[in-house]
């Protein structure tokens, strides 16, 4: 499937479903052994590990292996493509059974409203290239975040690349990708990361944390 033909959510669950059936998951661009800043990140947030926190994008990551080790209990993973979920619940054994594991497209899947005390997305929102799905991105997290609720995001730097998986993508400065949630979100930390893909190539990658704005 070329990336013009990626427009629905039909589509772009084909998309991804074959990326996982055509490479292993520690073969793909975006894979980390060890997802380091996303967990400082997480940690930096200062979320009480009874609350609920829910991974999009999540694809195989590792990820929800570190949270459960870390103690966190509420946690959910959340991608388009059930395949790549697949593949963490066989890595994670009988430990999934304590993830809630969630398959759609962010923008349009029921989730549960003001559940969520953090929110964590590397390398989502960078391929909303359409304003309309980004709007409909916003809108799921003001429905499901809790009115204490943070987000760890994370998308391409400026310097990045223009595209991953065959799929344009929109890169941001991390004032740029601040001003993307500024009507309901404060940015309260931001780093950056050369990411090292498995090729030996790398990504320039921009992280934020926001925080939710009074209301």
């Amino acid at each position: 499937m070329s990336a013009s033909e990626v427009t629905t959510g039909h589509d772009r669950s084909l998309h991804w479903q074959q990326v996982y059936r055509d490479k292993p998951s520690d073969a793909v661009s975006w894979y980390q052994r060890e997802p380091g800043i996303s967990l400082d990140l997480i940690e930096a947030a200062a979320i009480d590990h009874q609350r609920a926190i829910i991974d999009v994008g999540a694809g195989a990551s590792v990820l929800v292996d570190h949270l459960l080790d870390r103690g966190y209990r509420q946690i959910s993973v959340l991608d388009i493509a059930d395949d790549a979920l697949s593949v963490s619940r066989t890595r994670l054994g009988p430990r999934a059974a304590a993830v809630d594991w969630r398959v759609g497209d962010v923008t349009t899947i029921a989730l549960p409203p003001a559940r969520y005390a953090l929110w964590h997305d590397r390398a989502v929102f960078h391929f909303l290239t359409d304003p309309a799905a980004r709007q409909a991105y916003r809108r799921q997290l003001e429905t499901t975040l809790a009115d204490d609720g943070q987000i760890v995001i994370a998308t391409f730097a400026e310097d990045g690349p223009e595209s991953c998986s065959g799929l344009p993508v929109v890169r941001y400065s991390a004032d740029a990708l601040a001003t993307e949630f500024a009507a309901g979100f404060e940015p309260v930390q931001q780093l950056h990361e050369t990411h090292r893909t498995p090729s030996g190539g790398s990504q320039r990658f921009v992280y934020l944390r926001l925080r939710r704005r009074s209301r």
